[in-house]
């Protein structure tokens, strides 16, 4: 069975899991890669078992379809069809002519290499959040909306006693009903976008009533514990000493400016703040793959534009777990027709193909909902760190871009140091060029995280670890 094709799956989140089995179903040998202790992304983070959790599926609404998921991965783990390689950080992957080498780092502390060699590779790496600053957000206690579903859902711990939910996307409804189930008295959920920005995108919202559903599924349980959505206000400052204490909210006219004489101080001792997602496309540009814009090109097949690269879920746009599992499905199909020489059977995905044309176009129309306050930089004031890694703040950035004349977040970057950090870029990267007056742009980076001098300076036969056979 080693004369089998051997597909390299990154990512165990929904797209790379949907992807794995529709791959092994099909012929291909599959070694999925991932970074966490367990299978199911940030979507379907469980409990550790050790925390012996008696009802995990109280913290998910679509718990069958990970059960399902689940007990398909398991039946092919043990049929040897599939190897799944947890607590794997992968930092590159080296095309070579014969085909795919992956590298990764080994647990917790990221320190041990390891390479797992494939013939092709399908990327499913998701998204992470992104949060632009404002004064005090570097206190303790200022987390992100993911970070505190993350802490719930993974740890059953909750991040304080009081919090307010803020920022603008489709993740604070659940990250605030999740919070208030657990006990948590949600003070406020503060969302910039509007009602009139829903209303000029209906059609592609109404195609997907399940959705719209489960959106007011989680409307009514936040009214059921009397948490009254502030639509079209942002948090202006984060206050507090060792920790935050309270947090400063404002209404926003229709152009994103903060409206005077709005401002409301509300106590809390947690502040959970997105201002949406973005993709993870490091791995996908090293490989040289095409962008769009800031996430992964790919065909109606999920292939990028590197050949034996397939790539889905939120690495090719954000849109949720639904079309991760869509278009899962449709790269593993892809990739075992492909690597076995074969065409795909384009009827067994004519469904899928039209569910997928459906949910990007909802996605799309999200996208435009919830974009950040036009003007949220002037309320950052210069004294605003920006860039956590390398302690710049806001004041320096504008001083580069004022010393230039215009703005250049690469060359901000030289004169300031933002984004030379530990993220490199990503998480200050945006923030940067909002400051700068310019569109952020993609830079390409070498390897997709940070890599101990010692793993680079190895001989190339350190351990290898090849696909089930």
């Amino acid at each position: 069975m080693t004369d089998r094709p051997h597909l390299a799956v990154i990512g165990a989140g929904p797209a790379g899991l949907a992807a794995t089995l529709a791959a092994a179903a099909r012929g291909l040998r599959v070694t999925l890669v991932d970074s966490a202790a367990e299978a199911g992304g940030q979507f379907y983070r469980q409990p550790a078992a050790e925390l012996r959790a008696r009802r995990p599926q109280a913290l998910h609404h679509q718990w069958r379809v990970w059960e399902r998921l689940r007990d398909d991965l398991r039946a092919h783990l043990r049929a040897g069809t599939v190897r799944h390689l947890t607590d794997h950080h992968v930092w590159l992957v080296e095309r070579r002519p014969t085909g795919f080498v992956v590298h990764a780092l080994l647990g917790p502390e990221q320190e041990d290499p390891a390479t797992v060699r494939a013939d092709a590779v399908l990327l499913a790496t998701g998204g992470y959040e992104q949060v632009l600053p404002f004064p005090g957000w570097t206190l303790p206690g200022v987390v992100t909306a993911g970070g505190a579903q993350a802490m719930l859902k993974g740890t059953l711990v909750v991040p304080g006693r009081t919090a307010v939910v803020a920022g603008t996307g489709p993740l604070l409804l659940p990250v605030a009903t999740g919070l208030a189930a657990a006990g948590v008295e949600v003070a406020a959920l503060v969302e910039s976008a509007g009602p009139r920005a829903f209303a000029r995108h209906l059609r592609p919202l109404v195609s997907q009533p399940g959705k719209l559903a489960e959106a007011a599924l989680y409307a009514a349980q936040l009214a059921r514990r009397r948490v009254r959505p502030l639509f079209r206000h942002t948090v202006v400052e984060a206050h507090g000493t060792e920790r935050v204490e309270a947090v400063t909210v404002a209404a926003l006219d229709t152009a994103g400016r903060v409206r005077s004489g709005t401002r409301r101080r509300i106590a809390c001792d947690t502040l959970a703040v997105s201002h949406g997602m973005l993709a993870h496309t490091d791995l996908a540009e090293s490989l040289g793959c095409r962008l769009d814009g800031h996430v992964v090109h790919v065909d109606d097949e999920q292939r990028t534009d590197v050949p034996r690269v397939w790539a889905a879920g939120e690495a090719t746009g954000i849109g949720g777990s639904a079309l991760a599992l869509i278009e899962g499905r449709i790269a593993g199909s892809s990739a075992a027709a492909r690597l076995s020489g074969t065409e795909p059977d384009r009827a067994e995905w004519d469904t899928a193909l039209k569910s997928r044309r459906r949910l990007r176009e909802f996605a799309a129309a999200l996208d435009a909902v919830y974009r950040p306050p036009a003007h949220w930089s002037e309320q950052v004031t210069d004294e605003t760190l920006v860039c956590r890694c390398e302690e710049v703040t806001a004041g320096a950035v504008r001083a580069a871009v004022d010393d230039l004349g215009a703005g250049d977040p690469r060359t901000v970057k030289l004169l300031t140091r933002a984004g030379m950090g530990w993220c490199q870029g990503r998480i200050c990267g945006p923030a940067v060029a909002g400051l700068a007056g310019c569109r952020p742009t993609p830079s390409r980076r070498p390897f997709a995280r940070p890599v101990p001098l010692g793993v680079l300076a190895q001989e190339p036969d350190h351990p290898t670890e090849e696909g089930p056979s």
